[in-house]
């Protein structure tokens, strides 16, 4: 098989750790040197992940989405001056291949495999989309709490034989604000 990358690191991402392969094939030889690390998820040990690929020139990062971990490690690993190839691979992509698992196996493979570009990346938006995301899903959530509690409202009314909703359109109008600031006071 033929290396499209010199240089490739994979990343086992975990909620408290990151293992880290970083795989370097020697100019001119078919030789390959391995070096292995481990990082806690903190800022700081992140940064020093950072500092640890950039060390050894490396460009080309693979690493699983696993549940919400990678997205801290990204972010880290995408705010770098040092302009890494970030690919985030589907797990289930990575562990359909036979063999090993333990971390330190599973980043190996990671760089293995995107060291020869047999792993595709998934999409990932860039930053100001994904911010626009999470200000839309927020909204979204907070719209569904504003709804489950005028609901709360109207049945607490109801089991008080307070016919609220017969009589105005809303309960959270103008209106409707109003006869329940008076039934309060």
């Amino acid at each position: 098989m033929k290396v499209v990358y010199a240089r490739c690191a994979g990343l086992d991402v975990h909620k408290t750790t990151v293992h880290v392969c970083v795989r370097i094939r020697a100019a001119g030889s078919n030789r390959i040197r391995t070096d292995f690390a481990q990082f806690c998820t903190y800022t700081e040990d992140l940064e020093r992940l950072r500092a640890f690929l950039r060390k050894h020139s490396v460009r080309r990062l693979v690493m699983e989405s696993t549940g919400v971990f990678w997205k801290p490690v990204w972010n880290v690993l995408e705010q770098s001056s040092w302009k890494f190839d970030l690919a985030l691979v589907n797990p289930q992509h990575v562990h359909a291949l036979p063999g090993r698992k333990t971390d330190q196996q599973d980043c190996h493979r990671l760089a293995e495999l995107g060291q020869y570009d047999l792993l595709r990346a998934s999409f990932i938006p860039p930053v100001t989309i994904r911010e626009l995301r999470e200000i839309t899903r927020r909204r979204t959530h907070l719209q569904g709490d504003l709804n489950r509690l005028v609901n709360r409202i109207g049945r607490l009314l109801e089991t008080a034989n307070v016919k609220l909703s017969s009589v105005v359109s809303s309960i959270t109008g103008k209106t409707g604000m109003l006869i329940l600031k008076a039934l309060a006071g």
